[in-house]
């Protein structure tokens, strides 16, 4: 299911109930401590969402099955509207810088190349090949190679004694932009734009999926904590009053 369909409001509280076997009042108190965030309709109706489906149920396995207290499930469920919040910017980054690539492809458009985001450091990215084996590995000449280095298409690391080595991923872009060039026929003004955007699209990529792993590791690192401690006299109930 596509994010855009988990996020969209569609059960009213009475089924939302259901689905997650808990009473009405117990959403309503959830709700107000802000472990869930559910829409409104305009006639100001809760409504909820596939993802906050979710998050009832994780809330009752870290009460039921954990013994985790609320204060515990709410610093939990802040930690994680922060990470859904996260991997919708992501998404949404991703989705945008995609749709300008394909619209480069098509268009042929030919702005000058700007600066892109540099990325995290990643296997991918370690020189290891000189340029005559890059070269074979993408059946490809070494002074286009250069060539391309030149236009900024690719970025090759430098061994110590200044020798180019390319990684993984100058491979994967030199096929990138073979395909570009032989199979879509976009010239290299068009193929400067487009690499300047994959550029930006892994440093994107690369600088939220490590937030998103910084937020993820902080939430099990704070259940590990929380499951050490000495259970809470007295739990509160799951239901109240109507």
């Amino acid at each position: 299911m596509s994010t855009d369909a988990k996020q969209r409001p569609v059960y009213v509280i009475s089924v939302a109930a259901e689905l997650v076997d808990m009473h009405p009042q117990t959403l309503r108190l959830y709700e107000r401590k802000g472990l869930i965030r559910p829409g409104r309709s305009s006639g100001k109706t809760r409504l909820y969402s596939e993802r906050d489906i979710d998050h009832l149920r994780e809330i009752r396995r870290l009460t039921q099955e954990l013994g985790v207290n609320l204060a515990g499930v709410e610093e939990v469920m802040r930690l994680q509207h922060e990470l859904d919040d996260i991997q919708d910017d992501f998404e949404a980054e991703i989705e945008r810088l995609e749709d300008e690539i394909r619209s480069r492809v098509q268009n042929q458009a030919l702005p000058s190349s700007g600066e892109a985001s540099g990325a995290a450091p990643d296997p991918k990215d370690r020189p290891v090949y000189v340029i005559s084996i890059a070269a074979e590995l993408v059946d490809m000449h070494p002074q286009t190679l250069r060539l391309y280095e030149r236009k900024n298409l690719i970025r090759p690391g430098r061994s110590s004694g200044k020798t180019r080595l390319y990684s993984e991923r100058d491979i994967e872009h030199l096929r990138e932009i073979r395909r570009f060039t032989q199979e879509l026929g976009v010239n290299l003004a068009g193929v400067e734009e487009i690499m300047r955007l994959r550029f930006e699209l892994e440093g994107t990529r690369s600088k939220l999926e490590g937030r998103i792993s910084s937020i993820q590791q902080d939430i099990q690192s704070r259940m590990t904590a929380w499951r050490e401690l000495p259970a809470p006299a007295a739990s509160e109930p799951e239901s109240g009053e109507e």
